[in-house]
């Protein structure tokens, strides 16, 4: 008989209940291993925000995947396009994995929020395919289409997400809020952080991350261990661009930064910081900041004093992070092409991110209070 339910399923990581050490690592100095958007500066903090209620409907917040490619109705993957409901892409893996398809063999291109209707692609073996039938009958999952195709659909395998995200019950003024604010954002771009959804929700993963990489042992299976590892890269990536924006560096570059180009995606060293900030002004280029891992070396110069000072902050030195791959991730988001339309008791924002962007960066700059 085949499974439809979710009750069965293992808790992930954010559903699972930290024990109290781990919550007292998580408050220690201060809350510094704690993620706050308090903590973390606004591109456009001169500007007021709407105020008002994101996701108090789960229709409030759509997000539609925008794949790399389509498949192309043969090979020896099944593709299925889904829509799911209150549901993690991890669930719906969990799905698949109840109902016999292997772990592991299963893809998929990006994780999709939870809290959310998020239409995105999976795959699976073809000899596997019966399985996407019985989607149906899980609660939240509805199977769009299916196709065929002759790869496994990897992490990464698309260009971005296009958002369409209600806030309720802003200020009566809102229109003449978020439309100078947006314009101001179309300028300068939308500062590239990670969002609350990175960090689990009992904001603990920071610490565990923290003790993993300092050498300490935890209780957990290779997924979660590279989870809490990639909490605390991605926090020390937070706290490197809220430095630069604070020291007036988010649309310039300096001596040593690695510089990546938004239209084509290349990275290149700068050595003349002077020439590539006024490129920096233009969007047309940004820092690309690193995720300390053995992949990612400390730049030179001026970059790389600032991320050194960074690591001694939290008693980090670079060669702890050799056992996690590392990357670089751009500084700023370009928003060329969001809209603002009203609603019956609010408005709506529509607008397109790249791959591994966060809408909570963008509907923060706005409302001010997300």
């Amino acid at each position: 008989m085949i499974a439809a339910s979710l009750e069965s399923f293992p808790a992930t990581g954010d559903d699972a209940q930290p024990d109290a050490e781990i919550v007292a690592n998580a408050n220690v100095n201060g809350g510094l291993l704690r993620f706050s958007w308090d903590d973390l500066p606004a591109a456009s903090a001169n500007f007021a925000g709407t105020g008002g209620t994101l996701r108090a409907n789960m229709d409030d917040f759509i997000v539609e995947e925008i794949a790399s490619y389509l498949p192309s109705g043969s090979g020896a993957h099944a593709y299925a396009r889904i829509e799911k409901r209150g549901l993690t892409t991890m669930d719906v893996l969990s799905a698949l994995a109840a109902n016999g398809v292997p772990r592991g063999t299963a893809g998929f291109a990006g994780q999709k929020d939870k809290y959310a209707v998020a239409r995105q692609w999976i795959s699976v073996p073809s000899e596997h395919a019966a399985v996407f039938a019985i989607l149906d009958d899980v609660d939240g999952l509805t199977v769009l289409e299916t196709s065929l195709h002759r790869n496994k659909l990897g992490v990464g395998h698309l260009r971005g997400n296009r958002f369409t995200v209600r806030v309720r019950n802003p200020c009566d003024d809102w229109r003449d809020i978020a439309e100078p604010t947006l314009e101001h954002l179309r300028q300068v771009g939308v500062p590239n952080y990670f969002g609350p959804q990175r960090f689990g929700t009992f904001n603990t993963n920071i610490a565990d991350g923290l003790r993993l990489i300092k050498g300490e042992r935890i209780r957990v299976d290779r997924r979660m261990r590279r989870f809490y590892q990639s909490a605390l890269q991605s926090h020390l990536f937070n706290l490197l661009l809220k430095r630069r924006i604070e020291s007036g560096l988010f649309d310039a570059v300096v001596l040593g930064d690695r510089a990546q180009r938004h239209d084509s995606g290349g990275m290149f060293v700068v050595d003349d910081p002077t020439i590539e900030s006024e490129r920096a002004k233009r969007l047309e280029i940004s820092a690309a900041l690193p995720l300390f891992g053995r992949k990612v070396r400390i730049s030179e110069g001026a970059a790389g004093e600032m991320e050194l000072q960074l690591l001694a902050q939290f008693a980090l030195e670079y060669d702890q992070f050799r056992r996690v791959p590392g990357a670089r991730r751009i500084s700023r988001i370009r928003l060329d092409d969001a809209t603002l339309s009203p609603a019956d008791d609010g408005y709506i924002v529509e607008f397109t991110l790249p791959k591994g962007a966060y809408a909570t960066s963008v509907m923060r700059e706005v409302m001010k209070s997300a």
